[in-house]
């Protein structure tokens, strides 16, 4: 049974600190904790409601020679920030010390960003709040104050985190398009909540979007779901309904930054699949992105749109790029890969590496992760599935990958809604009766990347001693900021060294499972 008892976690939250934010008192730029509460879990929630939330102020960088870092743990601290100076000198750490080398001169793909997805499950919880703890959650995730995302991804009509199937053109046989209209899930929950974020965010929201499934009229096996494909007579038809789509948007003054060419194309050759679907296959992507949805972007405007091919699990590559970009025709329209992380674990990230080298000047951006596909769905306050995070994203970085987008940006407290039962975790829940929302370890993890590590930073070479103790991935922010990222699976304290060309050497002590970013001029 879950426990709402309130914890008394090591980063202990200062009572007269809380007696002030609850009675409205403004701290300014002051870092205020988290308030912890445990459900049963290995670690514990943080609770924000509509007079109180923890926040993380865009860092003062202290002047060179000296480091910020920043420390999430399994014992309880969430962002507990502190300050260091660099030594002239190797020496002083014991011989079991973890060593870690950064080269600042050695750079690798630059980096579009971090975010989440706008779906309707997520619009319709956030909605379901008081209009200050809204405020409080897409401030947490946007604002200078919060993990400032800058990436947004929208499902293109239905998908299974909606409450109903639907698409924008249910009526039988309209090839011309002429019912296609935005439903009520975008006009009243997905574009106010887009705007929102949007006004509120610190860095300039990208957003692109990704469709689950065609009408079913339009498909070999007239439904939404199941072992289904584009007929081939609707190619076109199919195409204009991603103008029709960009264009409604854009008289709601939103525009798009990319669209995927399909949610999980394998998806819909399987059989009795349970949600929103439609199969592809690599060469029947290629000839719809070549023969019509590239030359019918291009047509109506949509240049500058980026176009992402697969949205799919990395073990697809690198055959699934090889066969759409080395097509001389579909290849020109296509500018990114879309990669979902569920199959990770069955497949090795060189992947992704491979591919990179095949196809340099196409980026790679990871478009789709969440827990809670097996086992329980709902894990409050599983610090598992923190550290699940923060292996992939240092694993994907390392191998190319341009950015990070987890999928629903909150859930309910059973983890929907989801009209086909397909319930999973969030990084955060609400709680509507209670008009709270439950920050899962997983938003920390998620940030101490997002709020370091700016668009357009640069990766580099950095290397540590022992990656069975500590990963690690670096960058160099465009301001000039370096940020090291390292993560401590293991159970015990780890001494690490960071040892960096014209600097020194920063000396750390990783608490046993942690997370760590370091911040420096």
């Amino acid at each position: 049974m879950r426990s709402t008892r309130m914890m008394t976690a090591s980063s202990s939250v200062p009572v007269l600190l809380i007696l002030f934010c609850f009675a409205g008192v403004s701290l300014g730029d002051e870092q205020l904790p988290c308030l912890p509460r445990q459900y049963g879990g290995t670690s514990f929630v943080c609770v924000c409601n509509a007079t109180y939330c923890d926040t993380l102020p865009t860092p003062q960088v202290p002047p060179e020679g000296q480091f910020l870092v920043y420390t999430s743990d399994l014992s309880g601290s969430r962002f507990n920030k502190s300050q260091g100076a660099f030594s002239a000198f190797r020496s002083g750490a014991s011989r079991e010390a973890v060593e870690v080398v950064l080269d600042t001169r050695v750079r690798y793909q630059t980096i579009l960003g971090w975010g989440g997805a706008f779906t309707d499950a997520a619009a319709a919880n956030i909605l379901s709040l008081s209009q200050p703890a809204q405020d409080n959650l897409l401030r947490s995730y946007f604002s200078s104050s919060g993990l400032e995302y800058n990436i947004g991804r929208v499902n293109m009509g239905g998908c299974d985190f909606s409450w109903r199937p639907y698409t924008y053109d249910d009526v039988e046989g309209d090839v011309d398009l002429q019912s296609f209209a935005l439903q009520p899930e975008d006009l009243q929950y997905k574009i106010p909540v887009i705007k929102s974020a949007a006004a509120m965010a610190a860095r300039p929201l990208i957003l692109f979007a990704s469709p689950w499934t065609a009408p079913p009229w339009m498909k070999t096996n007239n439904d939404y779901i199941g072992y289904g494909q584009l007929l081939p007579e609707m190619y076109q038809p199919w195409a204009d309904y991603f103008v029709k789509f960009l264009d409604s948007y854009a008289l709601e003054n939103i525009t798009f930054w990319g669209v995927t060419a399909q949610n999980e194309p394998s998806d819909g050759y399987i059989p009795f699949f349970s949600f929103n679907c439609m199969g592809w296959t690599p060469a029947q992507q290629t000839a719809w992105v070549g023969e019509h949805l590239g030359p019918t972007l291009r047509a109506h405007g949509y240049h500058d749109l980026k176009l992402m091919i697969l949205d799919d699990q990395r073990i697809e590559l690198p055959l699934w790029a090889e066969e759409v970009l080395t097509d001389s025709i579909a290849g020109q329209y296509v500018d990114g890969i879309a990669v979902h992380w569920y199959w990770d674990a069955m497949s090795s990230a060189h992947r992704l590496n491979t591919t990179h080298h095949l196809f340099p000047d196409v980026f790679i951006l990871a478009t789709e992760a969440c827990e809670g596909l097996t086992g329980s769905a709902m894990a409050l306050g599983s610090w598992e599935r923190l550290e699940h995070y923060a292996h992939d994203i240092i694993d994907d970085m390392n191998n190319w990958v341009t950015g990070w987008v987890d999928w629903n940006l909150a859930l309910d407290m059973e983890g929907g809604p989801n009209w086909a039962n397909n319930f999973v975790d969030a990084v955060v829940i609400v709680n509507k009766e209670t008009d709270e929302f439950y920050k899962n370890p997983m938003f920390y993890a998620l940030g101490h990347f997002s709020k370091f590590v700016q668009a357009g930073a640069e990766r580099l070479d950095v290397t540590s001693s022992d990656l069975q103790v500590i990963q690690v991935t670096a960058f160099v922010n465009p301001d000039q900021t370096f940020v090291v990222v390292l993560l401590n699976r293991s159970e015990e304290e780890v001494e690490v060294t960071v040892n960096v060309e014209e600097r020194g050497t920063m000396f750390l002590n990783m608490p046993p499972r942690s997370l760590l970013t370091a911040l420096f001029l």
